[in-house]
């Protein structure tokens, strides 16, 4: 399946919240959608599951206007859903059958869930009675319950421990091989980074960088290097660079162990190791730079910041 989202605009009152947006996701890929709290990420979501009705624009299936109900959609929000006072597998039979599973499947789906998230022993106990990783990882066997083929994940990793963040990060691999269409939002950039191919930054309820993630790294890391050295901190090197080097290479980020140089002409990378080996630097890195998905999203969402 391919997930069009075409110029979708969405007001409340008087405000717009989202200015034609536009981006797209496919089966088996996953799509990190990124943005900044306020930037339209939640509203977009809701706009895709038709709890919102855009102003605007339209979402496409394959071509076809997207019908929610006639897909099997597993939604995880950022708000838990769940209800606190009923037991676990009880109430994840109940929401199924309400997406359409019969009791059987469904409690057989729940178990094998609750299993592979390594929670089955709480499966008759009260929600509100389990930790806060736990309730997550219910809500996330919830979501998976009825093997969905789009599954839109809302800051999933909210109060797990590196353990059970691991155990998600698997399931999420999982069914991305399993040729599901995954959006992914979250504010945890390491994350979405481990096994995010495309992402799309809203900013303002704009979109300000949509694309692979791989090339959008290889062309934010164009002409630019990576310098660190044994015996000179950062700073310091920093101004050694702006004295002796700035005719072919110029200082733009100051990082707490290298620095982030732009090249000023086509042969910078072979000028400065040639003048570096002229110097008394104790070099111990230099390379061509690879920004992190944090840097891709502090430069397009940071408002200067």
């Amino acid at each position: 399946m391919k997930l069009e989202v075409k110029e979708i605009r969405k007001s409340f009152g008087n405000t717009e919240v989202l200015h034609g947006i536009s981006f797209e996701v496919e089966s088996g890929r996953a799509l990190g959608l990124l943005g900044r709290n306020g930037a339209g990420k939640t509203t977009t979501i809701r706009v895709l599951m038709d709890v919102f009705r855009p102003n605007g624009g339209q979402v496409l299936a394959d071509g076809k206007p997207f019908v929610p109900k006639e897909h099997k959609i597993g939604y995880l929000p950022e708000e838990r859903g769940l209800y606190p006072q009923k037991k676990v597998l009880e109430q994840m039979v109940y929401l199924a059958r309400l997406r359409g599973m019969e009791t059987k499947e469904a409690r057989e789906s729940g178990k094998k869930w609750l299993s592979r998230l390594e929670i089955e022993e709480y499966a008759d106990r009260k929600l509100e009675t389990l930790s806060k990783g736990n309730q997550q990882k219910v809500q996330l066997a919830q979501t998976l319950i009825c093997n969905p083929d789009v599954i839109i994940l809302d800051e999933p990793f909210s109060g797990l421990d590196p353990v059970n963040s691991q155990i998600l990060k698997e399931v999420v691999q999982e069914q991305i091989a399993l040729g599901k269409l995954v959006i992914f939002s979250s504010h945890q950039m390491s994350y979405v980074e481990e096994f995010c191919e495309d992402i799309t930054i809203i900013n303002h309820g704009e979109i300000v960088l949509s694309g692979s993630l791989k090339k959008i790294k290889l062309e934010m890391g164009k002409n630019r290097l990576t310098l660190s050295a044994m015996n000179v901190a950062p700073t310091r090197l920093a101004e050694e660079v702006s004295a002796k080097f700035s005719d072919f290479v110029r200082v733009e980020q100051v990082k707490k162990e290298y620095l982030i140089l732009e090249g000023l002409c086509a042969d910078a990378k072979k000028r400065l190791f040639a003048a570096l080996s002229e110097t008394d630097i104790d070099v111990a890195q230099t390379g061509v730079y690879e920004p992190s998905l944090n840097d891709i999203f502090v430069a397009k969402a940071g408002d200067g910041e």
